[in-house]
């Protein structure tokens, strides 16, 4: 028996295509988002545009719900799956609420899919041309099928308050919003319909130009409880690693995956299926990378625009001879629509990868079919006589159209090409609905020879570029051989007052205790990290297979460094600087990008370089304790690259605002760390979440049983229901006595960066690191930070008995500065005050 799964969802739907859907359904979410709320974004239809928009607004992937191409029975599944830690679902319907496959009664339409998931209907009505026949309309709607609930009516484009009342009066319904027209968030069409997210890089400004535009004319509350009716759904999320299976073995041959402006069209749900059966997926850009991923063995190619980026695709020669040189070596290839064009011999004239022996050129008709297909073979992905259902949806033509082993039968007639490497076709196939054709593929792909390496020398370390970190230590301070190797714990020695060890001054849970105590009657056997990893999960809302278990942040950035042979490495500075080290450390050359003092040193992404394959940001950061927005760290976020958030210091934070811990993002990582919050320092435990294929691949590279006994009940632990307490207490604990510390650093004319972290970031002087220590104090020298200098330093927060001892110790130097000493020291924005 199934267990009842409560998710606040609801459904945006409309009389017709036209109507503002997209534009309310994403404003929505970003503006459920802005209001503080997880929401997952997904999309009644095959389309791949919206969900684009969708992820935009929400952080996370944009999810597909399709009874056509997945059966009735997964819907609700993976409406649970991709709506997995999120507060609130918000599904985008299709077409006019009751339209669906034509002759099966509706079949696949919005309707139908907020039937099978009992979700309640908002109706988006573009009322720029009616007044009481809007009543008329929905009361239709609203009668036509019993078995769906129309709860409200948002409407759009509206315009004089008396005609809004009037149809208010018609409706019958609540008025949940009145959206008058907006220009400036129109959204332009191109073949298909929208243009894809990623093709616009004023894309994420209309997103939230959106969701600040619903939430003033919005009721979100109102929605809110219509979102809280829905009843619970007696369904398990969908899960990949109960559809498909990895070989044993341990093996993770990469498969690479086509992404970047050109080909944005993939369900997420394929990368999650080939991630369980085994593969280690890693997107690369046909626009602008050389060659394919090291250690390629599999390719897929999905759908997108390629028609649009066809000069630059073919000028990208090298990468074309990389990909005709692997399909033809017989590399495992599927290609769907866009992937077929790029691998034939030539599109509107621009010569592709010329291994389908065909050419294809744009039309002015647009083939738009839902069909059914049938196996003429036994193929890469499919055995004879095996049918499928998908979908097309494009304004090309292929000459020919089909090879001597084609790849479908679709409506009677073959198409695409096919052979036992090969899987060419128009044709898109949702493999959530079709597990088969990923363990097929998997299979394929384990059993394809490895490729042969090719010797290339290691890169030559080099350190950071020349900044305050790297300069001789001011009068008084000890030189530091690697500046980047020094942390805190080398201050707070000889019996000093500690301001420099970001560590709770308080004493451990009884709860802690016990469960260290407890995890040494284990210690006889070998450490097994599966209940830190299924607590963890449990935790952030995210499958197992997104959670790994480390000894520490420390190894995690070690882990990282191993993972990829990056290309370009980027750290985010000033911050922890262990990344940086563990990056060198492995060989690689860091680009380090320093955020400016004169802008509060909060993060620009705009100054990360595109070509990017790595970046690492602290948040909040240390030593600044400036909390980036989570928007800004999602706008980091490409194909092709991994972004890592390191949180060590979130849950010091009264309700984590801003964490990505639970988002699901393609390409992100979270790091967190358990010791300093639970005083705990000799435990190294913390843990790391987010894109199962990065997840996956550190838990390769990572030593076995790394991971102590203790560390892992630490885990447990601290991620308990009974920990989350505990935990926000000690947060506003933090609050209020780094609001002490703030404002005797005011008082006292001494500049610093308003921190959210437990310590603060303070310009004190040159030399007064050092006399404080004469005067028995102990903080954090600053300087091998980069992008600081001697006159910073870090404090830790402490209860205000213990901080008045340090405050006193600084007005008792007066080389101290002020303000009125040096008006450089200090800008309004690193020492607000009255």
């Amino acid at each position: 028996m199934t267990t009842p799964a409560a998710l606040p969802r609801l459904v945006v739907a409309a009389p017709m295509t036209g109507q503002g859907k997209t534009t309310v359904a994403t404003g929505l979410m970003a503006a459920l988002g802005g209001a503080g709320h997880r929401v997952s974004g997904h999309k009644v239809g095959p389309d791949y545009i919206d969900p684009g928009y969708h992820a935009l607004a929400t952080g996370r992937p944009g999810r597909n719900l399709d009874p056509h191409l997945v059966g009735e029975g997964r819907v609700a599944p993976l409406l649970l799956h991709g709506a997995r830690g999120a507060d609130v679902a918000v599904v985008e319907g299709v077409m006019g609420l009751h339209d669906g496959r034509l002759g099966t009664g509706g079949f696949a339409s919005t309707a139908h899919v907020a039937a099978l998931t009992r979700t309640p209907v908002v109706l988006v009505v573009d009322v720029s041309r009616m007044s009481r026949s809007v009543g008329a309309l929905v009361k239709g709607m609203a009668d036509f099928d019993p078995a769906v609930e129309v709860v409200g009516v948002i409407l759009n484009k509206a315009g004089s308050p008396r005609n809004v009342a009037e149809i208010t009066r018609s409706v019958g319904l609540p008025v949940l919003g009145v959206v008058s027209r907006d220009e400036r968030i129109s959204r332009p069409s191109r073949h298909l319909g929208l243009v894809p997210a990623s093709e616009r890089e004023e894309s994420a400004r209309v997103v939230e130009r959106l969701g600040e535009r619903i939430a003033d004319q919005v009721d979100l509350d109102a929605l809110l409880e219509v979102a809280r009716s829905a009843p619970a759904l007696e369904a398990w999320p969908w899960d990949p690693e109960r559809e498909v299976s990895a070989p044993a073995g341990g093996e993770r041959p990469v498969v690479a995956v086509a992404g970047g402006r050109a080909f944005t069209f993939r369900y997420a749900e394929t990368e999650e299926l080939l991630t369980a059966a085994g593969c280690d997926v890693v997107a690369f850009d046909p626009l602008t990378d050389a060659s394919l991923p090291a250690g390629t063995r599999g390719l897929y190619l999905g759908g997108g625009f390629p028609e649009v980026y066809a000069g630059e695709l073919a000028a990208n020669r090298g990468l074309l001879a990389d990909l005709r040189e692997a399909v033809r070596g017989g590399v495992p290839t599927v290609a769907e629509c866009a992937g077929l064009l790029y691998l034939a011999e030539s599109l509107d004239g621009a010569p592709m990868a010329g291994v389908v022996p065909a050419g294809a050129r744009m039309t002015e008709r647009l083939t738009l079919r839902y069909p059914e297909a049938v196996s003429p073979g036994d193929t890469l992905l499919t055995r004879a006589g095996e049918r499928v259902t998908g979908h097309e949806f494009h304004r090309t033509a292929l000459t020919p159209g089909r090879g001597e082993n084609p790849a479908w039968e679709v409506e009677g007639a073959p198409e695409g090409f096919a052979s036992p490497t090969l899987h060419a076709s128009y044709l898109h196939v949702h493999w959530a609905g079709y597990p088969r054709l990923a363990t097929r593929f998997a299979e394929a792909v384990h059993n394809a020879p490895a490729p042969a390496p090719t010797p290339t020398p290691a890169p030559t370390p080099t350190p950071v570029r020349p900044s305050p970190a790297t300069r001789a230590a001011a009068p008084g301070t000890e030189p530091v051989a690697d500046p980047l190797r020094h942390h805190g714990d080398a201050e707070a020695r000889d019996g000093l007052l500690d301001f420099a060890v970001n560590v709770y001054p308080g004493d451990r849970p009884d709860w802690l205790d016990r469960a260290l105590r407890t995890s040494l009657d284990g210690v006889g056997a070998y450490p097994d990290p599966e209940p830190a990893r299924e607590a963890v999960a449990l935790r952030h809302g995210r499958a197992r297979g997104e959670v790994l278990a480390t000894a520490g942040a420390a190894e995690a950035f070690t882990l990282l460094a191993r993972l990829r042979p990056w290309k370009r490495p980027v750290v985010v500075h000033p911050q922890f600087t262990e990344p940086h080290a563990a990056l060198e450390q492995a060989g690689h050359t860091v680009t380090a990008v320093l955020c400016a003092e004169s802008d509060g040193f909060a993060l620009d992404p705009a100054a990360v370089p595109e070509d990017a394959d790595l970046v690492i940001v602290g948040n909040p950061t240390n030593p600044t304790g400036v909390l980036h927005p989570a928007g800004s760290l999602r706008g980091l976020c490409r194909p092709g690259r991994l972004v890592v958030v390191d949180e060590a210091f979130m849950d010091a934070l009264p309700g984590e605002p801003e964490s990505l811990a639970g988002e699901r993002i393609a390409g992100l990582v979270v790091l967190r760390s358990l010791t300093k919050h639970w005083s705990v320092p000799g435990i190294r435990a913390g843990y790391a979440v987010g894109d199962e294929t990065a997840v996956r691949g550190l838990a390769r590279v990572q030593t076995p049983w790394s991971v102590s006994a203790p560390a892992i009940a630490a885990t447990v632990a601290c991620v308990s229901d009974e920990a989350g307490t505990e935990a926000e207490r000690r947060a506003k604990e933090f609050d209020g006595w780094r609001a002490d510390l703030e404002a005797g650093l005011r008082e006292a004319g001494i500049g610093f960066v308003p921190s959210r972290a437990p310590f603060v970031l303070a310009r004190v002087g040159e030399g007064v690191h050092a006399r404080l220590r004469e005067q028995g104090i102990a903080v954090r020298r600053a300087d091998t930070f980069p992008g600081l200098d001697a006159s910073w330093v870090r404090v830790a927060v402490r209860p205000p008995e213990t901080t008045r001892k340090l405050l006193a110790a600084l007005a008792s130097d007066r080389s101290v500065p002020s303000p009125d000493d040096d008006p450089g020291a200090c800008s309004p924005r690193t020492a607000p005050g009255p």
